[in-house]
């Protein structure tokens, strides 16, 4: 008898004893993925459609009862902000300068001085306005296979268009470069690109394909611009950073909010496990020491599930070279990952840690550090990108605290509130201080936790700065 293959890519099924559901179809995470985009591809978005599906949410809008009338303002919200994206691609789209369609290839940075200032040996020598493969197209629903050439399409059109990939690309720019901000930025550096690079798309059968291959290559236009590394953080004079190895400081870092995945991504059981594996920070982390062209095969390979060929298509290069980037991406991954982490898997949170959380929340809302401290591992590690703080240990960890969170200290801080978020498929809260003196709560740190194997205490913090709060849903004050 045959051995089993995934359907997606064609290799052997490993030993599936006891498990169910797509787990025991697909050989990985990405296939899995990719699998569910094939079947579920997004519908055709219209201006006009998303018009009028705003004036029909408005219309159903009623008072009563009240969890009927939040459900249908947080829905009307998200429709209206997704009309504002598209205004603003269309805007931005109307206001690149008249001419040839295509002023620059879409692998230069759109000024000559940008240019000027590239190595040689381009990371994509030539354009990337190309049609993916035949098998992309072959892939997409029955139908026409090029509906409406691009070039027909005007401003608005076009942003309708693009805007039904923009948060798939956007995770996918959030994991080539690890920084949220980041990510926002090259979401609109890849919809000009495509804009002005327009003609050399023919429909939108690989509207997908297509806008992937140029924002990888506006991710790695980035990184061999700024061409940073992690680097290890250095002891600060005068503070006790506790007896374990330094951490890796990636000062770039910044968390990604749950509530912005792909809605297939975020909400459908199948796909949940694969947004985590891909995203969870640790994994982040763990990326950014790899090499541009290693980093982006990897994340085409293995995050999104391409094959060799189209991964070696999207990078302009061949499929050995492919391979052998990935032969040596994998193991430098898995030198960066923590002990008990050799792979992409994740799971849920637990409740258990879901209870971790709300002990921990609740303690820091008392200022209670005995209770804090019985909630860390004895290794529990703290950093605090772009800061240069850090700890490893528990003792130094609290030791660090204990001053801010003492009344009677010089150094107490104040009173804290505590709001639970999610990112990057984990647990977080988001941590608000009432200074002595004052009467509102402002944001003060974004902390994401990493819990031990059985969950029931924090084996790692990594805390971020206020200013992402509203990407999370979290008011900047209380």
């Amino acid at each position: 008898m045959a051995a089993e293959v995934c359907p997606v890519c064609g290799e052997p099924l490993a030993a599936r004893a006891g498990r169910t559901g797509r787990g025991s179809v697909y050989c990985s995470a990405a296939c899995r993925q990719k699998a569910y985009r094939e079947r579920h591809q997004p519908g055709a978005l219209t201006v006009q459609g998303l018009i009028d599906e705003i004036g029909r949410r408005a219309g159903q809008l009623t008072p009563q009862p009240p969890a009927a009338l939040y459900t249908g303002v947080t829905e009307l919200a998200t429709a209206i902000a997704q009309l504002k994206r598209v205004a603003r691609t269309a805007r931005d789209t109307a206001a690149e300068p008249s001419g040839s369609v295509t002023p620059a290839p879409v692998t230069q940075l759109g000024s000559a001085r940008d240019t000027a200032a590239e190595p040689s040996g381009s990371v994509t020598p030539a354009p990337v306005t190309q049609l993916g493969s035949a098998r992309d197209t072959a892939a997409e629903p029955s139908g026409s296979v090029t509906p409406a050439p691009v070039t027909e399409l005007d401003e608005t059109d076009f942003a309708a268009l693009t805007e039904q990939y923009r948060r798939e690309i956007q995770v996918h720019c959030y994991r080539m470069t690890g920084s949220y901000d980041e990510a926002e930025d090259l979401v609109q550096e890849t919809f000009l690109r495509a804009w002005r690079a327009r003609d050399g798309f023919q429909g939108r059968a690989s509207a997908r394909t297509w806008l992937y291959r140029i924002a990888t290559n506006a991710c790695l236009d980035l990184l061999r611009r700024t061409a940073r590394r992690p680097q290890r953080y250095e002891p600060v004079p005068g503070m006790h950073h506790g007896d374990g190895e330094p951490p890796a400081r990636i000062t770039w870092l910044q968390p990604y909010p749950d509530d912005e995945l792909p809605v297939a991504e975020r909400e459908l059981p199948e796909s949940a496990g694969e947004s985590r594996e891909t995203l969870e920070l640790v994994l982040l982390a763990a990326i950014q020491h790899l090499p541009a062209r290693q980093r982006a095969a990897l994340v085409l390979r293995d995050a999104l599930g391409l094959t060799a060929a189209e991964t070696a298509e999207a990078l302009e290069t061949s499929v050995a070279s492919v391979n052998s980037a990935l032969q040596r991406a994998r193991p430098a991954l898995r030198e960066h990952l923590p002990g008990d982490r050799a792979d992409w898997r994740a799971t849920e949170p637990t409740r258990r840690q879901q209870a971790v959380l709300e002990r921990y929340m609740a303690a820091v809302e008392r200022l209670d550090l005995d209770t804090m401290t019985a909630l860390l591992t004895e290794d529990v590690v703290l950093t605090m990108p772009p800061n240069p703080f850090w700890f490893t240990g528990r003792a130094a960890l609290v030791d660090f605290v204990r001053v801010s969170l003492d009344p009677a200290s010089p150094a107490f801080l104040g009173h804290w509130r505590s709001l639970p978020a999610r990112a990057n498929g984990q647990l977080a809260v988001g941590n608000y201080v009432r200074r002595p003196g004052t009467s509102v709560f402002r944001a003060q740190v974004l902390d994401v936790l990493r819990f031990e194997e059985g969950g029931e205490r924090i084996a790692e913090i990594t805390s971020f700065e206020p200013h992402l709060f509203p990407a999370f849903g979290l008011p900047l004050k209380l």
